[in-house]
């Protein structure tokens, strides 16, 4: 079938709106017309980076309502209304413990740009483009995607929102109240006011931590996370030394601190921010080789931890529908984030992400 989709075609070049041919739903497969995808930074890391190749079809955020499944497929149904995460096997140890963001094939999975057996679900007049992202690629009008990748969305939300709750919600909230399973009461150190810091700030609010101090460089973000649970913004122009502007704070120190930006001297930094027996959780992208933050004796010596996160530790058909449930209380007003654009004007929403003026991008299909 035809589809309208932004591709990448290179690394320094802005993404085209196309008109591509998507394949029919393989056995295992659900074609979704996508209604709203989220933009994360970890689309513009591949294609900066082309980690798969390009031409590709990225979004890995994306909602919208079934259209055709494929024989073998008996968890949804056309017309259901569904939110798509990241794909992962069903089978491995990870995925039989509740652990599928680890799942032992998740980068063939999610990250190849293709299928398991080398094929392409998308084509151009050229030959085959790079799909199957996140077992999704949904900068579409329609996407291809797996029972394992969708949860079903109640009516009364707005569908069209519901994609970053996939990947950039989970992340942030999943990496506070499941990842490091924050007490009430706790101290916590935010690092980044983005969509997956604000997310942070709600989940560690609703953790019901006592001290919530987030950095951010945007005076809009910090009022912002303020307004969501935060109980100290900092200013890194007017802090420049985070830990002693910490410390100003919590003299012994955090209980947890969460990086969402992958900033090496920011990682080195919030660890002489951290309190004993302390945890750091990270999420954010580094620079390949960047070494592990810190020093191997002050880290034996206040038995501090250092965690890696992916996807928040979510199990999407578990956490998701938490999380819509939380929503729907008001705990959780991820919408506050949002700035909707329609795909056609993807690069600008990019530029305008870029430049602060938003903090959570959702193109509408």
């Amino acid at each position: 079938m035809k589809i309208t989709a932004a591709v990448a075609r290179g690394t320094d070049q802005p993404f085209t709106l196309e008109i591509l041919e998507l394949e029919d739903p393989r056995a295992d497969e659900i074609l979704v017309r996508i209604v709203g995808v989220g933009l994360c930074h970890t689309d513009l890391v591949f294609k900066a980076g082309a980690v798969i190749a390009l031409p590709a079809v990225l979004g890995h955020e994306g909602s919208g309502i079934v259209e055709k499944v494929g024989a073998n497929v008996t968890r949804v149904k056309a017309g259901d209304r569904v939110a798509i995460s990241f794909r992962s096997c069903g089978a491995c140890e990870r995925c039989n413990k509740g652990e599928p963001a680890y799942c032992r094939t998740m980068p063939m999975l999610n990250y190849t740009g293709m299928r398991p057996d080398g094929s392409k679900a998308i084509r151009d007049e050229g030959g085959p483009v790079a799909s199957n992202f996140f077992g999704q690629s949904s900068f579409a009008s329609h996407c291809l995607t797996y029972e394992r990748n969708v949860v079903k969305v109640p009516d009364d939300v707005p569908l069209e929102l519901m994609g970053p709750l996939g990947c950039g919600i989970q992340t942030g909230a999943g990496g506070v109240m499941r990842s490091l399973a924050c007490e009430e009461g706790s101290s916590i150190l935010i690092i980044g006011g983005g969509a997956v810091g604000l997310s942070a700030v709600m989940g560690a609010s609703i953790q019901g931590c006592g001290a919530i101090i987030v950095l951010e460089p945007h005076p809009a973000r910090r009022a912002l996370a303020l307004e969501l649970g935060a109980t100290h913004a900092i200013d890194p122009a007017a802090n420049p030394d985070l830990i002693a502007a910490v410390r100003a704070i919590l003299p012994d120190g955090v209980d947890y601190a969460f990086d969402t930006t992958g900033i090496p001297a920011l990682l080195n930094a919030t660890m002489g921010c951290l309190g004993s027996h302390a945890v750091f959780g990270i999420v954010g992208i580094a620079p390949p080789g960047t070494p592990v933050p810190g020093d191997l004796g002050t880290l034996m010596t206040y038995g501090h931890s250092i965690k890696g996160i992916i996807e928040g530790d979510s199990e999407p058909d578990v956490f998701i529908p938490q999380l819509i449930e939380l929503y729907r209380a008001g705990r959780l007003p991820f919408d506050r984030l949002i700035k909707t654009y329609p795909l056609s004007e993807i690069n600008q929403a990019i530029a305008d992400q870029h430049h602060g003026d938003c903090v959570k991008v959702v193109l509408l299909t």
